[in-house]
């Protein structure tokens, strides 16, 4: 093959491959921040497309798909609302899966505060508590059932400290704003050991399960590049990732 041609024929390749390329607009829960940034390097260099990932609460995430937002793909902090988003019409039925189950943790970014987080509830020897709103965030409903589980409600409950997403919950603890709270593990642990602060892994059998689901929203039906995320989501590279942030996959 002539220089020109091996030229022109690359020039095609590479133009068919853009045109092949695309941008995946992916509402991700705010508890799945840091995997979701770090798998989004490992998509993209496998498929070309692009993924614009927006964090933040499911519920808010909800209410702006209702209202036209532009998202292909929400990665909901539960079970319930991909569910509802296809009841509605606004998810595409068929495509709901569960592709992580969150871990709760008791956390402080105080590194000796917490040694016996059961007996460090129970003691109240605290200022505030961080959690989040039950009624908009999956792991507020946990942190009240755990409390309950534990029968330590009444006694914690009043030092609580209220986010409208497990985000901003994190943040109270971080910065300083309350000395403990309640936050996903993803938060505050990789590889199995807690990344800073001191913690306590939430028994699973205190709360229920934290189910959280994806769903291919109506605005990305058809289009091949948010469906290829959602098989990556269900793939090895994906797995070894949400797995080294701690979460479960049954």
């Amino acid at each position: 093959m002539s220089p020109f041609k091996t030229l022109l024929a690359a020039g095609l390749i590479a133009a068919a491959f853009g045109a092949a390329a695309a941008e995946v607009h992916v509402a991700v829960a705010a508890n799945f921040t840091a995997p979701a940034k770090e798998l989004a390097p490992i998509f993209e260099k496998q498929t070309g497309h692009k993924l614009v990932l927006s964090f933040g609460g499911t519920g808010m995430f909800y209410g702006q798909i209702k209202n036209g937002a532009p998202f292909d793909v929400l990665l909901a902090a539960d079970d319930t609302t991909p569910a509802k988003a296809v009841k509605e019409g606004y998810g595409v039925a068929g495509s709901t899966f569960t592709y992580a189950v969150g871990k709760l943790v008791l956390w402080s970014a105080d590194a000796g505060k917490i040694k016996d987080g059961k007996a460090l509830l129970a003691s109240g020897d605290f200022n505030k508590c961080a959690v989040a709103n039950p009624k908009l965030a999956p792991y507020g409903e946990a942190a009240y059932e755990a409390l309950k589980s534990l029968k330590l409600f009444d006694k914690v409950s009043p030092k609580f400290v209220e986010g409208d997403n497990i985000g901003k919950t994190f943040n109270f603890v971080k910065t300083g704003n309350a000395d403990i709270g309640f936050v996903a593990m993803s938060q505050v642990f990789k590889n199995g050991k807690i990344t800073s602060g001191s913690g306590w892994v939430v028994p699973e059998t205190l709360y229920n399960r934290i189910a959280q689901d994806a769903v291919l929203l109506k605005q990305g039906k058809n289009r091949q590049a948010a469906e290829q995320f959602l098989k990556f989501l269900q793939g090895p590279e994906a797995a070894k990732v949400k797995l080294d942030y701690g979460y479960g996959d049954k």
